[in-house]
């Protein structure tokens, strides 16, 4: 695969096969992030579970935010409306809502419900759920204390979970965040992945590797050491 003269350059600046400390890893990230945008900063992992068996799902409040303008749909009712709109959702409301989606709309980024909702929202389920958006319990979108969760997704909030190969990709912030908010971002969603190991499922080491990269950057292997002294600070 032919990469461009500007990823070329930028790839130097990482070792074959290295592995990097969180702080190493994001001044390598940042200095990487040399595109005409703000490039997102990106971590995936790779888990040791039985992905055909387990799934790890879950949200994390980055301390220092995401950096992205997160607009949110929220499926509600009765007193639950003002208490979204409250809150800043993009968009409140029900079947209404439901048929645009059915349409073909998808101007948002984020869905959450109150449970009385669920009967509009589950069908929604084959066009939400291969986008991610589909709401849920395990992961807090769908929820009674709506205005809460529209806040932290507002202001932080991510979800993460495993695909069918056991692998997490998301993001913690944006290239331009000072380091130091970058690496408090990054050890809080280690540290949230470490708390949903599940009881059952793991083969060996449950968190095998975890790599970092700026949207047109390189990828980072951050040390596994100081991966696991996070996870297991969590067990």
């Amino acid at each position: 695969m032919r990469h461009s003269k500007r990823y070329s350059s930028v790839a130097t600046l990482v070792e074959p096969k290295a592995t990097y400390g969180l702080e190493s890893a994001v001044a390598k990230l940042k200095e990487g992030a040399t595109a005409k945008f703000d490039e997102t900063a990106e971590v995936t992992f790779v888990l040791g579970i039985r992905a055909s068996q387990v799934v790890v799902r879950g949200t994390c409040n980055l301390p220092n935010g995401t950096g992205k303008t997160v607009r949110i749909l929220a499926f509600a009712k009765g007193e639950a409306v003002a208490e979204a709109e409250a809150a800043g959702a993009d968009y409140v409301g029900g079947e209404d809502l439901s048929k645009r989606i059915l349409d073909g709309w998808f101007e948002f980024d984020k869905v959450v419900a109150t449970p009385d909702m669920m009967p509009v929202v589950g069908k929604l389920g084959k066009v939400l759920g291969p986008r991610n958006m589909m709401p849920s319990p395990k992961t807090g979108t769908v929820t009674k204390d709506i205005g809460q969760v529209i806040s932290e997704l507002k202001g932080g909030m991510v979800e993460f979970r495993t695909d069918k190969q056991g692998v997490i990709h998301t993001l913690f912030g944006k290239a331009s965040f000072e380091p130091a908010a970058l690496q408090e971002n990054l050890t809080e969603i280690i540290r949230s992945v470490g708390e949903r190991r599940p009881e059952e499922g793991v083969r060996g080491r449950y968190v095998r590797k975890v790599c970092i990269a700026s949207t047109m950057g390189p990828g980072i292997t951050l040390d596994a050491a100081e991966v696991n002294e996070i996870v297991e600070s969590t067990e």
